[in-house]
Parts: C-alpha cells; structure tokens; sequence
C-alpha cells in the first residue's frame, strides 16, 4: 500500500520540490502549487509530473517490507504467546 501511494503522490512531490527550488528553468518565481502544475504542463508536458514514480515506488515498497518484516519477527520474539 505505502508503494501505491507513493506513486499516486509523486506528482505533489514533484511540485513541492519545484516550490522549494523557488523559480523556473527562466529564474521567474513560481506563485504557488497551481502556478507550477501551469508552467510544468506548458512548458515541459504532464509526463514531468511523474518524474520519478519508478525510484520511489521501488524505494518506498522496498522499505515496507523491511518494516514489516522487522515488525513481525520483534512481536513474534516479545509476544510468543501470539502465535496461537
């Protein structure tokens, strides 16, 4: 599930770190989120917003399973009467 909605957010990371950068590829300051998403689609095309998906996919499902894996095996070993 964390690998799923990684992918359905990177679009809102995308622009988040283009907010962080502060302006265009020009030096023009972005004006907010909705500003972005504009110049992103004009400029470069909807596929930029998903810049991305495949690292973070990877890297979020990849760290779910470590945790739950590490989960299970910590609450089997503290609470061995949990197996029945």
């Amino acid at each position: 599930s964390g690998g799923i909605a990684a992918g359905f957010t990177t679009p809102l990371d995308v622009v988040k770190t283009r907010l962080m950068l502060g302006s265009d590829k020009s030096g023009v300051p972005y004006q907010g989120a909705g500003d972005v998403i504009k110049k992103v689609i004009s400029e470069e095309g909807s596929a930029v917003l998903l810049s991305g998906i495949q690292p973070r996919v990877m890297w979020i499902s990849i760290g779910g399973f470590v945790f739950f894996g590490a989960y299970e095996t910590f609450r089997l070993f503290l609470m061995p009467s949990s197996l029945q």
